[in-house]
């Protein structure tokens, strides 16, 4: 027991009621600790208001393109019930345990990854876990791993505001989050309720990256807008946010998923995002 608490236990003070307490006043601390063996320095966790956004490529492809910019990089998996992050890479295999610590696999460009589908017998098997479970493995993911020597590592998050996300602002130190949208109309409640939970939270927002942005026809050049006119501009004034990029729907991306090769998808849309998270380190 601390000397402050026995102070207060001695001064008749039952840490309930006292409002000059500060032992009883305090938050808890839902911080996990990193493994003793991991180094990891910068966090930066890649949200959605909603599903379907294609987050978990542009957590892939941010990823790719710092490791490719000389920064070591890695991605924690945080979609437990979801996860599509191995077959973007090309990953198969099953994470090694053992006695102390969980060994992340390494992409051909030395990329370290975790992820259920790394951790199962089969990778089509379902994860069918209560909310407790899963946010229990999420802090599992950061403190068993043992991470080395990173950069960078970029958390690829379920959509929404439940209970992944909620554990992976209170338990990790995250330095700040890219909000992931897409062109529709209701881009605005998605940034919304990206926003306002980074708000409650104290996390910083860096910016809005929207996916499915166009499609640039390869016969005639022109750009078309498949899902409508862009709602994002205004999404970005209303919340005081800058556009990091606007990726556009492309055939060789999704055959480079689907292929587990999204290492070697050659793209400049995020050269700006790259600048904006080197920028971090300074």
């Amino acid at each position: 027991m601390s000397e402050q608490v026995r102070q207060c236990s001695d001064a008749g003070c039952d840490k309930t009621s006292c409002e000059n307490c500060s032992q009883a006043n305090a938050a808890p601390d839902f911080s996990a600790p990193l493994h003793e063996m991991s180094t990891v320095k910068k966090v930066i966790g890649i949200v959605s208001g909603k599903g379907g956004v294609g987050k978990s490529v542009v957590t892939a492809l941010l990823a790719a393109a710092m490791q490719k910019a000389g920064q070591k990089t890695a991605v924690l998996d945080a979609d437990i019930t979801g996860p599509s992050i191995p077959k973007a890479f090309g990953l198969h295999g099953k994470a090694n345990a053992t006695e102390i610590g969980l060994l992340p696999l390494q992409t051909a460009s030395g990329i370290e990854i975790i992820s259920t589908n790394l951790l199962l017998n089969n990778e089509t098997d379902p994860v069918v876990w209560r909310g407790p479970i899963i946010a229990g493995t999420v802090k599992q993911f950061w403190s068993d791993v043992i991470w080395t020597d990173i950069d960078y590592m970029f958390i690829d998050m379920p959509p929404g505001t439940g209970d992944v996300p909620l554990t992976v602002f209170q338990s990790l130190p995250v330095d700040g989050i890219i909000i992931v949208t897409s062109p529709q109309e209701l881009v605005s409640m998605i940034v919304g309720k990206a926003v306002k939970m980074a708000s409650m939270m104290q996390i910083p927002i860096l910016g809005l990256i929207e996916n499915y942005s166009y499609f640039k026809c390869p016969d005639n050049g022109k750009e078309y807008q498949v899902f409508g006119p862009s709602h994002l501009q205004a999404a970005a004034a209303d919340y005081g946010l800058e556009i990091l990029a606007r990726l556009p729907i492309d055939p060789a991306l999704a055959a480079a998923c689907d292929s587990g090769n999204i290492e070697n998808y050659q793209t400049d849309t995020l050269n700006d995002v790259i600048d904006l998270l080197k920028n971090m380190a300074k």
